[in-house]
Parts: C-alpha cells; structure tokens; sequence
C-alpha cells in the first residue's frame, strides 16, 4: 500500500477497525480489497434469507498490544516514527492478533470463522443486519430514468433503511449503547470511539442525532436485548420514557455508566457516582453478568389549585418564569419542593443565562454550594409549611408538617439523593422498613435549613410517611424540581401515584472464585500482602507498563487479611497501617487515596471508592497491593551510574565515598508464618547501614526482608543441617572447618572497598568461590602472596 500512497489531505482513523488513511487514499483501499470490517450485509435475491458466516477481518499493525496468541510473546514495539514495518496481524473484531510471521500467522487462518471475541454474547453480528434495496432494484428494466432531485432524496434516506434479522439464543444478550457525546468533560465522545472498536458500530448510537427512539425502534424485536446508557440520570429517564412509548415487551433491561453530575441511581444500582478509567471490557462484562431488577417509576399529574385562583393572577405578576407544568410528568429518583429546588431553580437559570459559565463540574458544585448558603441565611422558603396541604394514603399530614416547621418536603424512590447523600438513613423505630427502590412505597421525608446542611455530613431527614399515593395542593408560587429538572409552579393539585415498574441492571459484586456445590463453607484463610502506593504522576506517564509502573512503588508496609475481605475493609486496615508508620521520613497517605486493579486488565485502572464493596481483595491483588495516592511525590528517577551502582548491590555515602555492601530483596507475596529480620551481621551490614543519605540531602531507607533467622548469604557453620544450599559442609572435621573459613575470608573480601588492587591469587579464589568449587579453594594450591 506504500508504493500507491498519494501522500494528499488529511489523515482519518476508523474508530471500528482503526485503519489510518489519507483521505484520497480511501478509494485505493476499496480497489484493493482493503475494506473496513463489515457491520452489515446487502439484501439480495440470493442472501436475503440465508445465514452467512463470519470471518476475521485482519488488519495490518505496526503497533500492537499484548502477546502473540501462537507463541505467546510479546509485540516489539517500534517507537521511530519512520518506522513503516508491520509487526502484527490482528482481527478487529475477535481481536486475537499474531506476530507477521510464518511460524505465527499461516495462510489458512485468513479464511477461519471468528467467534466474535470475549464479548461474542453482546455483539450484534453483521448478518442480522439487513440493508434493504432500492424499490426496483430487483427488477433491473424498470425505473430505468429518475429524477435527480428524486435520487438524492433516496439517497439520505438510503442509511436508515436497515432490518434486523434475529437468531433468538439463550446465549446471547444483544446490547444496544446510548451516548451523549457532550456529557462528562468530552468523556463521550472518546468513550463512542471505544465502543465502536469493541462491539458492531451498528448497536452504538449518538443521543444528539435524534434520540434514542431510532435505535429502540430498528432493535425493538431482537429477544433478550439489553441497553447500557452513558450519561446521566436525565438520560436513563429518557430512554426508560421512549422503552414505554414504544411498548416494548418484554422491556429491555437498563444498565447505566455514570457522566452525569449526581448519578443518584447509578449509585443505587452499584454503577458508582462516575467514571474514572475502568477499561470498556470489564464494563461489558459487568453488563453482561449483572442481576436484573425492578425500578418503581411514578406518575405524576398536575392540574391547577381553583382554590387559589383569586389570588393567582397577583401573585404570577410578582414572579416572572412560573409555568403551570411540571418539566417532566414522570419520575424515578425523586419529587422535592421547596429549599433544595430553590438553590437547583437558581443554578438552572444562571446557566441559561450565561452557559460559558457553567462547563466545569467542580465549579458547578461550588455555585451550587454557594447558592445554598445564601439561601439558607435568607430562610426564603421558612412559611413553606404554611402554603401547602399533604395528604398520603388518604391521611392528612398538613399539621404534621406546620408543627415541625419544615422548609423542603423530599418524596424519594431510591435510597440516594444529591449526589449520594442517604436522606431516610438506617431506621430503627417502630412504623419504618428500609428504603427500597422496588417495594412500591414513596418514603416522603421533611427538612428544615440545619438537617440539609447536616445531610452532607451523615445526617438524614425528618421521616413522615411511607406511601402508595400522594396528594399535595400549593396556594402560591413554589419552585419544585423531578429528577434534578426545576420549575417555579402555579397554585396546583399534584397527585403521584405508581406508574410501572422497569427493568434496571444491577452491577454485580465480583468474586475471585465460585464455590463447588455440596462443599462445605471453607474458614477464611488469611494472606499477608504488601502495600504498595503510585503517585498520580507515575501512574499517568507509566499506565501503558505493567512493570514500570510496578517499579515506580513505593512500599507503604504489610497487612494480614482475610481471603474474603472486600476493599471497604482493607481500607480501614491500611489506614490503620499509616497511622501506626512511626517513620519520620515516609509520607503520610491522604484521604483521596484509591485501590488500583492490577490483575484483570492489560493496564493498572482505578476502582471508584463507592464500589469498593463490590471487589474482594483477591479480585485485584495477584501480587502486590497497589493503591494510588493523587498527593504523592514521584519518584526521583536515578541516574544512570546510579542505577548502575544499585543493581551491583553499591552504595556509597557522600562524605567520605566509601562503598559498603548492602542487599536488597523483594517482598515476597506471602511471607512464612514465623517472620524475622535477616541477620547480616556477619556481612559487614547492620541496622545503622540501613538509613543513608542520597546526594540530594534525603534519607534513603532499605527494606529488609521478612525472612527466617537463617543468614543465606554465608554458609552454614560447620556440622549444622538447616543450611539449604549444595555443597554446604555439614560435618565437623578439620577440612571442613578449614574450607568454611577460606570461604568466609573471600565472602567478606568481596565487601571491601573497589579501590584495593587485588592480587592474581585473590582473583582465582574470588572465582573459585564464586563457582561453588570449595575443593580448588582448600587445596588447589591457591596461597596469599
């Protein structure tokens, strides 16, 4: 493809097979047979009905990630950017990938069929994609002549002339993903591209192009279909509101990825309150295993309040922007009035007036915060209990609300509130059931200006009622929000009542290995692990290197846990840990600290702190336990003399250059149950050689090895038997002693300095000793000049 390059306009990637080309050169790829993978298939009088089989698409690499499927080796990466040679060859759908070699990739696999990949249950294949054909196009003599104007009208509507063809399974669970590309700081936009590479581009839609319902409609007859929504708790009501427009039946079943500002609901459903950088193979697993479960959704019917129809017309005048509707006429997380609306009323309209403003999510948070303190030192909304009436279940609870004086009445669905804050809280009276987002209840809570600042604190509201039916009347003006969505309400009568229930995904908590059946519950086993931390800097230069990244660790110390203990546990353990560091030199851990996953994934990915439930510490340790702490300092890379001398076992002091030995060990994953410090007493290396000053002016601190009172780095004295190495003298006659103390006297000369000249003798039993042959060292003739 080199050679017929036309070297003209500007390069585009294909987000589905990320073939890069100049634009002029695209056509030359079709002439070639270069073409990207197909996402659908022609309908024609021959394969309209039958099933085609799937093949690879294999693509050409210069770069590539991970290990060759026939030998298991890793890529050769080539960095230069004039490299042009092709170092692999990979399947974009199946994403199995081979070295271009003979002995890796043989001819007979261009024509093998591919199983679609670890993801083979989510993805639409191409064959169930039909595109159909022009009217006519069957019968090539008839409609010979068209208007232009006629053609370029079938033209744009060419695209969305697609049928799909099911083959029902058990198996499968076709998904279907919504995006916004806007939402989430641009987090959309580069999330469509990886969804795209994974899965049929087919199945991947863009909200901002009409909605959901074109998607819903072409898939709404696929059986077991599912649907993944990437944003907001807005965007989930919306595509649940098109699944009951449609009348889908059964409903399809909604998982959420959080990029939306609160994330209520996907926090109830242990979607977590927003994505970091989980890779999209362990979200579409967590899709495709997650437990179906039922979300209440209710009606909410708004008419106005003809008791308060004399003093309307007064008081509308007063307040500009009062509607007589409700934004949205059903909801699923919530239904509030009063204080809290009035701050979300507030920060709808500044936005709309100055949306350059409003593009941060951090400052989002502060106006929010700062609009609430000037409400609440204003009290605006104090006589709130005063203007309304609450019926529930037919019981009045109007004097209930006046005697407590409340300033915001919440009805909540789900347990979480204001980005995952517990409003009902953990009840323990009697007349109260914990909250439950399937039970058909409305929990209605009051509040007053203290007990929603003490919300964000731990706190919980006033409890009223639990309910099937609402009924509530409004005698002036109020601001009122649904699902974070506000408005400013005439005097009305608002009645809430169940609407339906919908199908929702809940994220499922992992585990590291499924129990056999019949086997009796095993005891706990404890593990003893070693924690290590990463600065964000390391982690966001060295993401893309296992290993590296592994390197740049700094050890934090050794925890005993459970086997199955969930991270929500180890974390108390390990702050537990560096509150009881007593080192003056070592850097405290602070509150923003996360685990980092380093076994499921070819990358180290972090795990949101609302999930950490999910995870079991077996789950993301294999080795090493790796959390990232966002305020470490990174580690000071050394140069390359001293890397040089680091690796020879070298360390030197800056004041008077004299080199001491000094071993290093690596912390074994699970150390013996009997630890103690080694003893290098007898090798020149004590406790005080430990701490050392880098040339910099900083304490430099060796950790020791948590290992048995056995030295390995001396033979064992003569006519002991707990020495482990071949050849050790384990009888107590003269020769042996003689060859022991030989062997001593050359082990210590290799600690002294470099800058003794040795002499030939000392060199042959330098070598002699270093080989294990104590028989040249004791009587080989060997004698000190």
């Amino acid at each position: 493809m080199e050679p017929d390059c036309m070297r003209s306009g500007p390069r585009k990637k294909c987000v589905a097979c990320k073939i890069v080309a100049h634009t002029a050169c695209i056509g030359i790829l079709e002439k070639k047979n270069l073409r990207c993978k197909p996402t659908f298939r022609e309908a024609g009088l021959r394969n309209y009905r039958e099933q085609t089989s799937m093949r690879h698409h294999w693509v050409h690499r210069r770069r590539q990630e991970g290990k060759c499927k026939q030998c298991g080796k890793s890529f050769q990466q080539r960095f230069a950017f004039q490299s042009k040679e092709i170092i692999a060859i990979s399947c974009s759908w199946c994403k199995a990938a081979y070295h271009n070699k003979v002995s890796c990739f043989m001819m007979q696999q261009i024509e093998e069929q591919c199983s679609l990949g670890p993801h083979q249950a989510l993805i639409v294949p191409p064959s169930w994609i039909i595109k159909l054909p022009k009217k006519g196009s069957f019968k090539s003599s008839l409609r010979k002549k068209r208007r232009s104007s006629v053609k370029k009208k079938k033209n744009k509507d060419d695209n969305r002339h697609f049928i799909i063809k099911p083959i029902p399974s058990p198996l499968l669970k076709p998904l279907l993903v919504f995006i916004n590309p806007k939402s989430g700081g641009n987090q959309g936009a580069k999330l469509m591209h990886k969804f795209n590479w994974w899965l049929n581009p087919r199945q991947v839609f863009d909200l901002t192009q009409g909605g959901p319902k074109p998607g819903l409609d072409l898939y709404k007859k696929v059986p077991n279909l599912r649907i993944l929504a990437c944003g907001g708790d807005g965007t989930v009501g919306w595509i649940l509101s098109v699944i009951d427009s449609l009348g889908l039946d059964p409903p399809p079943p909604v998982a959420i990825m959080p990029l939306g500002t609160g994330n209520d609901l996907s926090r109830t459903l242990n979607w977590g309150g927003g994505y970091a950088d989980e890779p999209i193979t362990k979200v579409l697993s967590h899709v495709e295993e997650g437990q179906l479960v039922q979300l209440d959704r209710w009606n909410v019917d708004v008419r106005p309040n003809e008791e308060a129809e004399i003093d309307g017309e007064e008081v509308v005048i007063d307040h500009q922007g009062v509607t007589d509707q409700l934004p949205l006429k059903i909801f699923n997380n919530y239904f509030s009035l009063g204080a809290d609306a009035q701050v979300a009323l507030e920060f709808h309209e500044s936005r709309e007036a100055n949306p350059e403003n409003f593009k941060s999510r951090f400052w989002n948070k502060m106006f929010y915060a700062g609009a609430g303190g000037r409400d609440m030192l204003k009290r605006s909304w104090k006589g709130l209990a005063d203007h309304i009436q609450l019926i529930c279940d037919g019981k009045d609870l109007t004097m209930k609300v006046q005697e407590m004086k409340l300033h915001c009445l919440l009805f909540l669905n789900i347990p979480r509130y204001a980005s995952g804050t517990t409003p009902w809280g953990n009840p323990n009276s009697l007349g109260f059931e914990p909250q439950r987002h399937d039970d058909g209840y409305l929990e209605v809570i009051g509040f007053t200006y203290s007990s929603l600042a003490a919300l964000y604190m731990g706190g919980h509201g006033e409890r009223l009622v639990q309910c099937h039916e609402v009924r509530l009347k409004t005698f002036k003006p109020i601001p009122m929000q649904l699902d974070g969505e506000p408005c400013r309400l005439s005097p009305s009568t608002i009645h809430i009542s169940l609407r339906n229930q919908a199908n929702m995904i809940m994220k499922p908590k992992r585990r590291g290995s499924m129990p056999i059946a019949n086997d009796p519950p095993s005891l706990p086993e404890r593990l003893r692990i070693q924690v290590s931390r990463i600065s964000m800097a390391d982690y966001e230069n060295l993401n893309y290197d296992k290993d590296k990244l592994r390197g740049a660790s700094v050890p934090l110390g050794l925890i005993v846990v459970d086997n199955n203990s969930d991270l929500s546990q180890v974390r108390v353990i390990i702050d537990k840990l560096d509150q009881d560091d007593l080192t003056e030199s070592s850097q405290r851990l602070t509150h923003r600290w996360c685990f980092l996953d380093s076994t499921t994934a070819e990358r180290f990915f972090r795990i949101d702190r609302t999930q950490e439930h999910l995870h079991y510490i077996t789950d993301i340790s294999s080795e090493d336990l790796y959390i990232l702490d966002p305020d470490l300092q990174s580690m000071h890379l050394p140069s390359s003399k001293d890397a040089r001398n680091e690796s020879e076992g070298i360390h030197c002091h800056q004041d008077n250059f004299q080199p001491e030995l000094v071993f290093k060990f690596h912390m074994p994953v699970t150390p013996p149950k009997s630890p103690g410090l080694t003893e290098v007493s007898q090798a020149t290396v004590s406790r005080d050689t430990a701490e050392c000053k880098k040339p910099d002016g900083r304490r430099a601190e060796t950790l020791f090895r948590l290992e048995s009172k056995e030295n390995l780095l001396l033979p064992a004295q003569p006519g002991s038997n707990n020495s482990s190495e071949p050849g050790s003298p384990v009888s107590k006659s003269p020769k042996a002693k003689e060859s022991y103390n030989q062997f001593h006297q050359v082990s210590n000369a290799t600690a002294e300095p470099r800058n003794r000249k040795l002499s030939t003798v000392d060199k042959g039993l330098i070598d002699a000793a270093k080989r294990g042959d104590l028989s040249k060292v004791s009587g080989s003739g060997f004698s000190r000049e």
